[in-house]
């Protein structure tokens, strides 16, 4: 089954070449099923960058999802033209009184600022009070997992002696849970951040637990015993090219950057990419989305009967 979402969007065109099953809005009405309503709060500068890659994840199973893209109001993109954002964004007060069966926090490149120094960081905070009750599960990403952590948890990030970058290997650390379900014993995962946050302080929070980890990078995939709060510090969403076109980047504005590690063949740039982590990403994604789609009230209104639990 397809993704939902308006036909305009630059990543219609080039998910439809890739041949990922994506739907239009008019088709979709013809189609007597409730899709899973999902929305995405895009933090990220590159907005159509990230638009496609969380999009190919979510076309990925046999359910139908209608798609909502969310910017923050208080926060002005430099680097998306304004017409798209106004032709496929919406702002929180406008979704606000609305219901979702999930929703995904990107991250942003904001580090190394305290989090209440963000320029967007309340209304951000009423996002995440407001998914306590009219989403039935949320997945946060890179930073937005770290700012979910302290929000929600009182966990704070901490900065790295260098910058974490590059394909690492993990442990599964759950076989039982549903968001890792058909996982290896050993996975790969993209990285791309300066901050973490500690095992020992998620181990204190009875209500969090490790699914997945590994040495260099620390939690990779945290999630509360319900699953209705999921934090992911990796990118299992990035494309084949995305560490490269950041490296390239960084070496071109003249900054101190390591080769990502693992990434590319015999860690040479002139060599290639070797992409080894594109299938259990698909994999963890698929295995949220149908999560949400078993546990999730048909009728969202009834939300308010998981919380009042």
């Amino acid at each position: 089954m397809p993704i939902l979402i308006p036909k305009g969007l630059p990543a219609y065109k080039t998910l439809k070449e890739e041949n990922v099953f994506v739907m239009h809005e008019q088709r979709a009405l013809n189609q007597d099923i409730r899709p899973l309503r999902i929305a995405i709060v895009n933090l990220m500068p590159t907005k159509e960058v990230t638009e496609t890659q969380l999009i190919r994840m979510l076309a990925n199973t046999p359910l139908q999802v209608d798609l909502q893209l969310l910017t923050m109001d208080t926060h002005e993109s430099k680097n998306t033209d304004k017409l798209h954002l106004d032709n496929f964004y919406k702002t929180f007060e406008e979704i606000k009184n609305q219901r979702f069966d999930g929703m995904i926090i990107t991250g942003a490149p904001v580090e190394f600022l305290p989090f209440a120094e963000v320029d967007y960081w309340k209304e951000l905070t009423e996002i995440f009070e407001y998914t306590k009750t009219s989403v039935f599960s949320t997945l946060h990403i890179c930073w937005g997992a770290q700012a979910a952590l302290y929000y929600h948890y009182g966990i704070d990030k901490y900065v790295m002696p260098e910058k974490l970058f590059g394909v690492f290997k993990h442990k599964l650390k759950d076989k039982k849970s549903e968001l890792t379900r058909g996982f290896d014993e050993e996975f790969y995962a993209p990285h791309s951040r300066h901050t973490q946050v500690r095992k020992e302080d998620i181990q204190k929070i009875h209500d969090l637990k490790i699914l997945a980890e590994s040495e260099a990078t620390g939690p990779h995939i945290i999630a509360t015993r319900d699953k209705r709060m999921i934090f992911v510090q990796g990118h299992m969403e990035y494309d084949r090219e995305t560490l490269k076109l950041e490296y390239e980047r960084d070496v071109k504005k003249g900054l101190e950057i390591d080769v990502p590690r693992d990434y590319f063949r015999d860690d040479n740039p002139s060599k290639g990419i070797v992409v080894k982590w594109s299938g259990h990403g698909n994999l963890f994604f698929a295995n949220w989305l149908n999560y949400v789609y078993q546990e999730t009230p048909y009728d969202l209104a009834k939300l308010d009967e998981l919380v009042k639990k």
